[in-house]
C-alpha cells in the first residue's frame, strides 16, 4: 500500500494512480462480477500479456484493491476477487460504463443521421 507521502495531493490523481491503466480498469470490471482465476482473466482480456496481468494483479493486491485466495489443492487453485476497498470502486466502474453506453448511443445516432 502507498504511504501518505507517496499519494498525490489531488484526489483524482490518487484514483488515477491506483486504477488508471486500461488493464486495471478492465480487471476490476471483471472482478465486480465474481472471483476469477488467472487464466480466465487472461482469456477474457483480449490482448493482455501474462506479464502485464501478473504485474497489475500484484500491484492492486499490494494497494488493497484485490484479494488473492490460494486453495490448498494439488495443483493449487488461485482466485482473485475485489477486496472491500476494491468493491467500493464499483460506483466508479458503473459510472464509466453508463457514460460509455451513452457515448456509444450518441455516436450511433450521429452515424444513423449521416446515412439519411
Amino acid at each position: 500500500m502507498l504511504t501518505k507521502k507517496e499519494l498525490p495531493e489531488c484526489p483524482v490523481a490518487t484514483t488515477v494512480q491506483l486504477i488508471g491503466s486500461k488493464w486495471k480498469l478492465l480487471i476490476i470490471r471483471n472482478l465486480t462480477q465474481r472471483p476469477w482465476r488467472f487464466n480466465e482473466l487472461k482469456k477474457d482480456l483480449d490482448g493482455i500479456s501474462q506479464k502485464v496481468l501478473t504485474d497489475s494483479l500484484r500491484s492492486m493486491e499490494a494497494d488493497g484493491i484485490v484479494s488473492r485466495r490460494v486453495y490448498p489443492e494439488v495443483p493449487p487453485r488461485v482466485e482473485y476477487s475485489l477486496s472491500t476497498l476494491g468493491q467500493s470502486m464499483q460506483p466508479i466502474i458503473k459510472a464509466m460504463a453508463d457514460w460509455g453506453t451513452s457515448y456509444q448511443k450518441m455516436f450511433d445516432n450521429l452515424n444513423n443521421d449521416d446515412e439519411d
